[in-house]
């Protein structure tokens, strides 16, 4: 496996963490390998924790791609919107360990998981799309009702607000909040907790809950694909 995307496992449970050596852009590549690296994993039955690396979890999808428009990015955004429902469906429990910053398609992908865990620190947390000049995707829009109060929904969405980890939480991004140096050992702890559930019945219950999200997330994927070839077909 490439080294954008790095895989362990041990005692059943697997880290999968992101390090480009920048800001974790979600590169074809990297959506690839963590695809493969989830399909690993449930290979093996193992529960996962998802990371970043030093100060950022992911700033979401790579620009560089976007701003080549074509089927390379169109197959980007397929990949990365497929995620959110990849992840919400896994069988076994799924904890998102946020090292720091986490922006756009980041936010997406930390929220689809089960559980979630910031790290205190000067770092902000925001679904930018608006303020860059993009209308929210509808996959995008779903998966943060999903996990946001109403009143920080909708100020996520239409004003773009970042939102420092205090005020991350409180709207429901994270679960918790630990110090930096706590991350990963508070994640796996809480991994290992997490053997003594009844999976089947986990499984069985997170599929049932999230049926109708999941089905709305595929369904919209291709209105999604739609909308980004028509605002690139209008670039002058």
């Amino acid at each position: 496996m490439d080294k954008l995307v790095q895989f362990s496992l041990q005692d059943n449970v697997a880290t999968i963490r992101i390090d480009d050596g920048k800001r974790n852009a979600l590169s074809p590549q990297v959506l690839h390998d963590i695809y493969q690296a989830f399909d690993r994993a449930e290979s093996a039955g193992a529960t996962v924790i998802i990371t970043g690396r030093e100060d950022v979890f992911s700033a979401g999808f790579d620009l560089h791609v976007m701003k080549r428009g074509g089927l390379n990015a169109l197959r980007m955004l397929r990949a990365g919107y497929g995620l959110t429902a990849r992840v919400m469906g896994y069988p076994y429990p799924v904890i998102a360990a946020c090292n720091g910053h986490s922006l756009a398609m980041g936010v997406f992908l930390m929220l689809s998981t089960d559980y979630v865990i910031g790290s205190r620190g000067d770092f902000k947390i925001a679904a930018n799309e608006v303020a860059i000049g993009m209308t929210m995707p509808r996959v995008a829009a779903a998966t943060l009702r999903h996990r946001l109060d109403p009143a920080a929904f909708q100020r996520a969405v239409t004003l773009s607000e970042y939102f420092d980890v205090e005020s991350a939480k409180d709207a429901g991004f994270f679960d918790e909040l630990v110090d930096t140096t706590e991350l990963m050992s508070r994640a796996e702890t809480l991994a290992h907790s997490y053997k003594n559930l009844d999976l089947r019945a986990h499984t069985a219950s997170k599929r049932r809950i999230r049926a109708a999200l999941i089905r709305r997330i595929r369904c919209n994927i291709p209105l999604d694909l739609i909308d980004a070839a028509l605002v690139g077909l209008r670039r002058p």
